[in-house]
């Protein structure tokens, strides 16, 4: 028993609308242990969508979800070209007619003639309600051997009939009686490639799965397992969860949740200890991670976006004769900017940032991508790390590892 995401809307094809549905949708099928192995992507064409669920059934799918294509204009098809694939007529359903002129009465509006279109429906489907908008969805076994579910393409829609309906009646209906449980386990400083070098074997077990995912520097590890419920799929993931956790020593930070951020925030917490930070290259970003964690402010004072040298020198107390003679990308300069920040806020530990983000900007001594750390440490003494990110990912890439970076080497100091 598995199911097939379907999601409708040339918009998403032109890339005009990111399609977080089929991501919430994935993650739910997931929890509630439903096999899911394909998703697809269609405009809004009935010969498509219909050649979509060819596809589908093909492929074994019994459960067919469908989002997007319920809305009262035109090129809102999904339904029609549901109900025509399977030689099925469509009816209007009184009660629908009824619910979209009450949800109109409450704004002070009366219901536009094209919405009737969203009350017809195929014979012998179910209404799913729609209790925010007023485009309702489809239950129907339109098959022997295959159910479809159909959700607007408004995320706030389809996640509360979703919550509201569609749970319910899929375990109702016995499926996803097996619970599938995970957890992420996260890694910094090692590539995707050593990593699973390292973990070797583990790769090959089957309940549970271990796969890898790489994004921005972050190397992360899934460890999933599929059991009757979710406390012996705990028991499975433990011990491969352990040993992963140890190969992948020092590297590993967290799991599920948790971010560098969040993790050196804890570490400073426990210490009672404080930061401060002097941005360059990641213009603030830096204290933004930072400050994205609840109750930062017990150990995050603050920070600096120290972009001219002016500002370097002036407010942080970056030697000057230093800038000029080595620049503003360097290792010196990186942990100057970490003391000052220490120094001038009188906090514990400072962190400095200062490299070349690109696009443009680099030279044959200092090309895009380099990048310095610096941390001061409460014993007033300062260390560096070079960076070497590259020029071919974008500046957006060279300033989020760069900041990940700096927060991991905090996370290691105050391990050590």
């Amino acid at each position: 028993m598995s199911a097939e995401i379907i999601c409708v809307g040339t918009e998403l094809l032109l890339g005009d609308i990111l399609n977080g549905n089929a991501r919430h949708l994935a993650r739910q099928l997931a929890d509630l242990g439903i096999p899911h192995y394909y998703q697809t992507v269609v405009g809004d064409n009935p010969a498509r969508i219909q050649a979509a669920i060819a596809i589908a059934i093909e492929r074994g799918a019994k459960i067919l979800i469908f989002t997007g294509g319920l809305g009262p204009t035109p090129d809102d098809l999904t339904i029609a070209a549901i109900a025509d694939y399977f030689k099925t007529p469509l009816s209007e359903r009184a009660e629908i007619i009824a619910d979209i002129e009450a949800k109109y009465r409450q704004r002070g509006r009366v219901m536009n003639p094209s919405n009737r279109k969203q009350a017809l429906i195929p014979d012998g489907a179910d209404v799913l309600p729609n209790p925010v908008g007023t485009a309702p969805g489809i239950i129907w076994r339109a098959a022997d051997d295959v159910t479809i579910l159909t959700f607007p393409g408004v995320p706030a829609e389809m996640r509360a009939m979703w919550t509201e309906t569609a749970i319910p009646y899929l375990q109702e209906q016995g499926w996803g009686d097996r619970v599938l449980t995970s957890e992420m386990l996260k890694f910094w400083g090692i590539s995707e490639s050593v990593l699973a070098e390292r973990v070797g074997d583990l790769f090959d077990s089957e309940n549970p799965t271990v796969a890898p995912y790489a994004n921005y520097g972050e190397v992360k590890l899934r460890v999933a397992a599929r059991t009757e419920d979710e406390a012996s799929g705990r028991a499975l993931i433990a011990p491969i969860a352990a040993k992963l956790r140890q190969l992948g020593a020092p590297h590993y930070y967290g799991s599920d949740d948790a971010t560098l951020a969040s993790v050196v925030g804890k570490l400073l917490g426990d210490r009672s200890q404080t930061l401060a930070v002097a941005e360059s290259c990641t213009g603030g970003g830096l204290g933004q991670s930072l400050t994205a964690v609840p109750g930062s402010s017990a150990y995050f004072w603050g920070g600096v976006i120290a972009y001219d040298n002016s500002v370097k020198a002036n407010l942080l107390g970056v030697d000057a004769d230093d800038l000029a003679r080595e620049g503003a990308v360097s290792e010196v300069v990186a942990m100057q900017m970490a003391a000052g920040a220490q120094s001038r806020l009188g906090t514990d530990w400072g962190l400095g940032i200062t490299g070349v983000a690109g696009p443009g900007g680099g030279t044959p001594d200092k090309p895009v991508g380099l990048v310095y750390v610096g941390l001061a440490s409460p014993d007033g003494t300062a260390i560096a790390r070079e960076l070497r990110l590259g020029d071919t990912r974008g500046r957006e890439w060279v300033r989020r590892v760069s900041g990940n970076s700096a927060l991991d080497l905090l996370r290691q100091a105050l391990l050590a």
